[in-house]
């Protein structure tokens, strides 16, 4: 907000006036006073995981780890550190979160009515023969969400596709159809190997499906990327977040950017350091006009699930990117790809966005999240 911007808002934060003189009455803040943040891309129910798996492992290996360790938790350690990580988000200033689903356990986070949601409730299944089961299994657990009863905050949840190496050509047609005004979301190019996989059927994803029992005896290789093999498949009427992009090239973008026009480009930079060591071409993204949103992925894969600390892990590495473009693509960015930005991401009149005060931008060093004010 400008210097000397005084805004009246109402104990349920909704923003009433926005004044452009100062008003005595007023409580004074020095910092930065910004909308509240955006976690595009976030596995809750994973949380219990934090510190479970080694960093600069690369994906594959990282993909390897996760089915045999996160299910060594009892219940209740699951729930504790769920909540844990929750209320970290809040603390952090995130206001709304697209929430990455393979089970029901988020629900309870949901229930407590403190944040806004997108759950995206994966399905995963390479083989064709398992389409089916594999889209009956996630509407299962999409029909738990959809039951919750009404909330004060924003509720929604689509069944999504996992990603390229775990999902069949049926299947992502099933996706598709399910609900053809769906938000799609799903991890791409997060490793160089799920392109070779696709361009020539060699690497580690097949060595992973292999040593998973997962028979890829039926899948032709493309030639081509695994985003350009995949996105035909699903209907370019949906609005897509497409995650990690630690591979994506300039043209895989143009080609996104032409099929499927409302993309959104989802990065999770300190997810990309823990597993890669690699960050996407933010350079490549912005050139190509990309509408670029944050995430956090998991504490499986991060230390924190902070947006302003992966804004901050972008601004290391790309110092030439101004705040004003970073604080956009953690709030409205966020939640315009959400489908929310008629309550939260800016700070107008009859909006209800979160407040959060940000100190240290000017001089750019110790950045913190100072204060959570609505």
């Amino acid at each position: 907000m400008p210097t000397g911007t005084t805004l009246e808002v109402t104990d349920s934060g909704i923003i009433v006036d926005i004044l452009s003189t100062p008003n005595a009455a007023a409580i004074h803040y020095e910092g930065v006073l910004a909308p509240g943040f955006v976690n595009a891309h976030c596995h809750l129910e994973l949380s219990h995981m934090k510190g479970a798996v080694p960093e600069g492992t690369g994906l594959i290996p990282f993909l390897k780890t996760i089915p045999t360790t996160r299910n060594r938790f009892s219940d209740k350690d699951k729930e504790v550190a769920r909540k844990s990580a929750f209320e970290s988000m809040l603390k952090n200033g995130i206001v709304a979160v697209g929430d990455i689903a393979n089970t029901t356990d988020t629900t309870d986070l949901r229930r407590m009515d403190k944040m806004h949601f997108c759950t995206f409730v994966e399905a995963i299944g390479f083989t064709p023969g398992g389409a089916d089961r594999s889209l009956r299994y996630a509407a299962g657990n999409l029909e738990t969400f959809q039951q919750q009863k009404p909330s004060n905050k924003i509720r929604k949840q689509y069944i999504v596709p996992h990603a390229p190496y775990s999902v069949s050509a049926d299947l992502f047609r099933l996706i598709s159809k399910h609900n053809p005004d769906s938000i799609l979301t799903i991890h791409n190019q997060e490793s160089e190997e799920e392109n070779k996989f696709y361009k020539n059927k060699i690497g580690d994803v097949r060595t992973l499906l292999q040593q998973l029992g997962v028979d890829d005896t039926y899948f032709q290789p493309t030639g081509k990327t695994s985003l350009q093999s995949y996105l035909p498949l699903l209907g370019s009427e949906h609005q897509f977040i497409f995650v990690h992009n630690t591979y994506a090239t300039q043209e895989d973008v143009a080609f996104a950017t032409f099929y499927a026009p409302q993309s959104f480009w989802c990065l999770c930079p300190n997810a990309n350091k823990y597993i890669e060591q690699r960050l996407p071409d933010i350079d490549m993204l912005m050139t190509q006009g990309a509408n670029i949103c944050i995430g956090t992925d998991s504490l499986a894969s991060n230390h924190e699930l902070s947006i302003l600390s992966e804004l901050k892990t972008i601004k290391q590495h790309y110092a030439q990117i101004n705040w004003e473009t970073l604080l956009r693509w953690g709030t409205s960015n966020g939640a315009v790809a959400l489908q929310m930005d008629d309550t939260i991401g800016t700070i107008e009149r009859g909006k209800n966005p979160g407040l959060v005060l940000i100190n240290g931008l000017e001089q750019n060093e110790n950045v913190y999240v100072s204060k959570v004010l609505v």
